[in-house]
């Protein structure tokens, strides 16, 4: 097998703004695995909260070709990976997704199957996905939540954490104003105290919102159940539910665990999660992180599986590279084409955009 990568910037459309930075572009690296005429694709992105820049993942990446390149073919390197043979210890999981991506990818052509399918799913899930609300002034989010009701989203994730709550408050009603019928996810990014948890949280379930993802800093998972235990509202963990042991320490604990492909290390990591939630009271949420098509779509073959889907990283996108899973009208939906069912969308690149790399994806 041949392996290639190469790095290509993703312009945001507008910044966004969490409790914690605001980001208004970042880089993705794309992985093509090439057998026999047909290549696959996967896509991990940069990530400083996980220490990732483009160089790093590169890096990975090349040490992961090699040990792709002594296997037989890629059904057999997936083999591998699922056992845990692949890749080589210490690979962040966000390279590990990437080219558990690609061979899923690459299989599902070689089979003629659509990546559900090789997953146990005869139908292409299809599901609701919550659309991302940067921290920005009340009248700014009302619009958008006016404006986003109107193509169809039904589900809205409000970011928080600023440093007056009321500033918050104020943001979620006029949100729930300007989309009376909307479903509201509230995400402060760990930015409150547990103390502060307590009373703000009756608050939100007065105004109705859903559930809240990550209230507290992470590093304290037990601080997280106990506020758990106590609230009148669903709390969902996010950074302190990385990967299978997070989810044995809180599952039963907290209401929901959103797994993100690029933070447990892709597909078969979070089917494993899924399996470990499966009657513990626990719910799974889908999300992830700002990526093109290409990087959402191995969740997107997840989303039946799922309580909550947050799948909109390609959404806030000025131009995604990719397409294929939809999104625009408030639902994402899975290729039925062989492999992930996406292809590439030719952009005219702007002035000055970084794009650099050994291949163009075909």
């Amino acid at each position: 097998m041949k392996v290639r990568h190469r790095t290509v910037r993703l312009q945001l459309a507008e910044p966004l703004r969490i409790s914690r930075s605001t980001m208004a572009a970042r880089d993705a690296v794309w992985l093509a695995v090439e057998h026999q005429g047909q290549r696959g694709y996967g896509e991990a992105v940069t990530s400083t909260y996980y220490g990732l820049d483009a160089a790093t993942i590169g890096r990975w990446l090349r040490d992961a070709a090699a040990d792709l390149a002594r296997c037989a073919g890629p059904e057999t390197a997936l083999d591998a990976l699922r056992d845990g043979e692949l890749p080589a210890p210490g690979t962040p999981p966000a390279v590990t997704a990437a080219v558990e991506s690609a061979l899923l990818d690459l299989v599902g052509k070689r089979a003629g199957r659509p990546v559900h399918q090789l997953l146990g799913a005869p139908e292409a899930p299809c599901a609701t996905t919550a659309r991302t609300l940067g921290i920005t002034s009340p009248r700014a989010a009302a619009e958008q939540a006016a404006r986003l009701a109107r193509q169809g989203f039904s589900v809205l994730k409000i970011k928080a954490g600023v440093p007056d709550p009321d500033d918050d408050l104020d943001r979620v009603l006029a949100v729930r104003n300007a989309a009376p019928y909307a479903r509201l996810l509230l995400d402060p990014n760990g930015a409150w105290t547990p103390a502060l948890a307590e009373v703000l949280l009756p608050r939100y379930a007065a105004l109705g919102v859903e559930a809240v993802e990550q209230p507290l800093a992470p590093g304290d998972p037990e601080a997280l159940a106990r506020l758990a235990e106590r609230s009148p509202l669903p709390v969902i963990a996010d950074e302190d539910a990385v990967g299978e042991e997070d989810t044995r320490r809180l599952a039963g604990r907290v209401h929901g665990i959103n797994v993100k492909l690029a933070k447990c290390g892709g597909v078969t990591a979070a089917l494993r999660i899924a399996d470990l939630l499966a009657g513990s009271g626990t719910a799974l949420m889908l999300g992830c992180l700002t990526a093109s098509t290409l990087g959402l779509a191995p969740a997107v073959h997840l989303a039946d599986r799922a309580r909550w889907t947050d799948l909109d990283g390609h959404l806030l996108l000025a131009h995604d590279p990719w397409t294929g899973i939809g999104g625009t009208d408030g639902t994402v939906r899975a290729g039925r084409r062989p492999g992930l069912g996406v292809r590439p969308v030719r952009h005219p690149r702007p002035t000055g955009a970084p794009a650099h790399g050994q291949e163009t994806p075909q």
